[in-house]
């Protein structure tokens, strides 16, 4: 056979492989997808074909494996037994109207309960922040159980390794859980692990990506959660990682934080939540102590809602969309990427339209340029509904992530709000019904405005074309990043 014919026929069998893909491609790729994720992952395959459907083989699930699922399914099933009764009323003097509904919700997608007692206070200063975290691990007399995306040794968190090792050393507990690929970057992060383990601290990698071992799955599935808790009683959750606010790098970026400081039954909560995923990675079932549940120190209401691609649901954005399209008159958003989907976006214009006051804080600058460029792209539309959108000044990261509700609502937690958060990473979030609360976060927001500057509809239809498209080419990317 003649090397014309035989490459006639390699030609043919190529363009036939290509074609096969493509409708193979449109007939798998869009099922149980949103519509932007399957569009994100269509266009892939059709300009890349070969390339886009080896990465849509590695990174084309966004579910955790069915172990890691079912025992998620099992966990949920524990709690909901064991805090069966623990719900607060149904209806409570005072409670906005739609506050028990989505109580309700939380509860049926994340099995966590609604618990009143609480005290709930924001630490607005990020040192602020750590120093009392490392207090709050030396006042520790039973257990520490630590829990962040990133944790990583520098000369900021000396401190707080040390109180860790100290507890260690007094005979207190002390179980570290820290996300495998989201802290292995950093330096220090491996010195950090290295002084645990010297003091004889058990610590795990959540969502180890280690192929050659077995473990392999996705590897942008991530465990972004942060949470602290001391002895059941004392515990910490938002934005906050252990690492230096310049996370390591050499230019002027420094980020912005918020944590919450939380002490009632909320604690049993946060708790649950390190006891599953601690179950997760190591197969160790650690008893709850529901007691906690009983002992009220305040009059805050609050429900932790874990989220991720452990659940069937996406419960943060459920949650999310509830309590946007249930506000009555004003709704405060703050999140480092904002990428929403379609309803989060037709619920955010859908409120602004209907003339409530709805205002957005995000950067002025990124630190990743598909997802910075991505959300720019939802500016326009945000603008023209009469959503009033705050840049924060750069060279500040505001990578803070909370949100108020009318005068007595509030969630704060590590979610953004970004389809990244909604779907493929494990967050945590806690709704507070709390007037003392959101007046703490009303001053926070306040604080903000002042090192803001409001982007205006003029400024921003201004833009050059050139900018424009690439806002527009990065959003194309938002379902998958």
């Amino acid at each position: 056979m003649s090397t014309e014919s035989l490459a006639l026929i390699w030609g043919v069998i190529v363009i036939a492989a290509d074609i096969v893909l493509r409708i193979v491609a449109l007939i798998i790729v869009p099922r149980n997808r949103r519509p932007q994720t399957a569009l994100a992952w269509l266009l892939a395959i059709f300009f890349i074909p070969f390339v886009g459907i080896v990465l849509f083989l590695i990174a084309g699930s966004a579910k955790l494996s069915r172990s890691r699922r079912r025992k998620q399914s099992e966990v949920d099933a524990m709690i909901a037994g064991s805090t069966e009764g623990y719900d607060l009323p149904a209806v409570r003097e005072g409670w906005p109207s739609h506050f028990a509904r989505v109580a309700t919700l939380n509860r049926a997608l994340g099995a966590m309960p609604l618990a009143g007692g609480n005290t709930a206070d924001l630490i607005p200063d990020d040192a602020d922040a750590l120093a009392q975290m490392t207090a709050a691990i030396r006042s520790a007399k039973q257990y520490v159980h630590c829990e962040f995306y990133i944790m990583a040794l520098d000369d900021t968190t000396t401190d707080f390794f040390d109180a860790l090792v100290e507890a260690r050393s007094r005979g207190v507990i002390v179980r570290v859980l820290v996300d495998h690929l989201g802290s292995r970057r950093y330096k220090g992060h491996k010195q950090g692990l290295r002084l645990l383990t010297e003091a004889g601290i058990e610590w795990h990698h959540m969502l180890p990506f280690r192929p050659l071992r077995g473990k392999l799955q996705r590897p942008d599935l991530r465990n972004h959660r942060k949470l602290l808790v001391i002895d059941g009683a004392l515990g910490f959750s938002g934005s906050r990682n252990i690492i230096d606010p310049s996370y390591g790098r050499k230019d002027d970026l420094r980020w912005k934080d918020l944590m919450a400081r939380f002490e009632g039954p909320v604690v049993a909560g946060l708790n649950a939540i390190f006891l599953t995923d601690w179950y997760t990675e190591t197969d160790q079932i650690i008893s709850r102590d529901t007691d906690a549940l009983r002992t009220e120190h305040g009059g805050a209401d609050c429900q932790v809602v874990p989220s991720g691609p452990g659940f069937e649901e996406e419960n943060n954005l459920r949650m999310f969309n509830a309590l946007v399209y249930a506000a009555e008159r004003q709704i405060i958003l703050t999140s480092p990427y904002f990428v929403p989907d379609d309803s989060m976006l037709y619920a955010i214009t859908t409120a602004a339209k209907s003339g409530l006051d709805v205002q957005l804080f995000v950067g002025e600058v990124g630190d990743q340029f598909l997802v910075y460029h991505a959300q720019r792209s939802y500016y326009a539309a945000l603008l023209k509904a009469g959503v009033r959108i705050w840049l924060y000044d750069g060279p500040t990261i505001l990578h803070a992530k909370h949100m108020t509700f009318d005068d007595e609502l509030a969630v704060i937690g590590s979610s953004n709000l970004d389809m990244r958060s909604f779907t493929l990473d494990l967050e945590l979030s806690v709704m507070v019904r709390s007037e003392e609360f959101v007046a703490q976060l009303r001053d926070v927001q306040q604080a903000y405005r002042e090192n803001s500057r409001e982007l205006l509809v003029d400024e921003w239809d201004g833009r050059s074309p050139l900018i424009k498209a690439l806002d527009n080419l990065a959003r194309l990317t938002a379902a998958v990043q």
